[in-house]
């Protein structure tokens, strides 16, 4: 990311308190929660510019890993979505490991499918939320940057 400045966590509480741990703990406490696997996203304000950091849940591809814009099924994207496709170079810390990476939303096809799957699978929560909105949840798939 172009930018070193403060960073501002999401505003859920427990998800800042999550990231908080995660951050504190060098990735030890909140890599894993509730038995599934998370990283933290920091991406670039759309308008604001400021660099804003959540926790998600996440999936590989090969070496990339793969995210999920579902908001539990709200009619809208996340913010964190919004930011990423304005501004898609970002900044992930999974476990101990921070680095950048590229961010690009997963297109119509095979590989979709197969990583819609393999995220249902993690946390099956997706497959409710993505019956709970018209619009098509959006997969985003992370690639680091050398």
């Amino acid at each position: 990311m172009a930018s070193e400045q403060e960073i501002v966590d999401s505003p859920t509480g427990w998800v800042a308190d999550h990231s908080a741990r995660y951050v504190q703990s060098n990735g030890d406490d909140g890599h894993m929660w509730q038995g599934v696997p998370t990283l933290l996203l920091t991406t670039v304000g759309k308008v604001s510019g400021t660099n804003r950091r959540t926790a998600l849940i996440y999936g590989r591809i090969g070496n990339d890993y793969v995210i999920v814009a579902s908001k539990g099924g709200h009619s809208t994207h996340p913010l964190w979505y919004n930011n990423l496709v304005s501004h898609p170079i970002v900044r992930l810390q999974v476990g101990a490991e921070v680095f950048d990476a590229t961010a690009m939303t997963m297109a119509e096809g095979i590989d979709r499918e197969t990583a819609w799957v393999e995220m249902v699978r993690i946390w099956p929560g997706f497959a409710e939320y993505q019956e709970k909105t018209d619009r098509r949840i959006p997969l985003v798939q992370l690639q680091r940057i050398s």
